[in-house]
């Protein structure tokens, strides 16, 4: 059996506002479903809507210099998505894309900021949510410079794992497929090196991958082996 909830209860926007308010956000905009596949946002589009995902997860990719795609993030059911621009009106920084079906409340820039008014502990709530994707971004450049490919892996998985995990009987699963070259780009690693380093954890009975399935079988090992507490 999979334990998972459209929103998980204990995070995302919703979870950090007061119920009244809470109601009010899953009514905002206007009510969307997204395909597999399906982009909801595009880098350097002008668009300023922001949309908040109900269920479903989305990634969150970026060109790169030599004209690429690097994975930038990953989002879940009770995050907020294009805030920037919904704030500061300039161009997308990202394409945001749908990984598998996705369900979401889609609200024009000016609801957004009317919302936000009326709603105080909302306008706290984002401020600190937009606060934690930056520190997301500042721990993972501190990590490309002190930890090694290995440890850098686990340190993803478990972050993924315990915002976005499911507890199957089988484990703790990401409830969404990544590919070596998505987990080379959120760790700022080479495709083989981050080969090796999936080999050595399934060695050690840490994870167990399948087709478009990951899977975290010793969540304490895995902590370790992200040089992070027990617990």
């Amino acid at each position: 059996m999979t334990v998972r909830a459209p929103i998980p209860p204990d995070r995302g926007l919703c979870a950090a506002v007061n119920p009244g308010t809470s109601a009010g956000l899953v009514r905002i905009g206007t009510g969307r479903a997204f395909r597999p596949g399906e982009v909801l946002m595009r880098e350097g589009e002008s668009t300023t809507f922001v949309v908040l995902l109900l269920e479903g997860c989305a990634k969150v990719t970026a060109t790169t210099a030599d004209g690429g795609r690097a994975l930038l993030a990953i989002r879940g059911a009770g995050d907020l998505i294009g805030e920037l621009a919904g704030f500061d009106g300039e161009p997308r920084s990202a394409t945001v894309t749908a990984v598998g079906r996705l369900s979401a409340r889609v609200a024009p820039r000016a609801e957004f900021h009317r919302f936000l008014v009326e709603h105080p502990d909302a306008a706290v709530a984002v401020s600190r949510l937009m606060a934690a994707k930056l520190r997301w971004s500042t721990d993972r450049r501190i990590d490309f410079s002190g930890y090694d490919v290995a440890v850098r892996l686990a340190r993803v998985l478990v972050a993924l794992v315990s915002t976005y995990g499911s507890l199957t009987s089988r484990g703790w699963e990401i409830g969404f497929p990544l590919t070596q070259p998505e987990l080379a780009a959120l760790i700022g690693a080479a495709e083989p090196t981050v080969h090796k380093s999936l080999t050595e954890l399934r060695h050690r009975a840490i994870l167990d991958t399948g087709y478009r399935r990951m899977t975290i079988v010793d969540l304490p090992a895995l902590r370790a082996a992200a040089v992070l507490p027990a617990s």
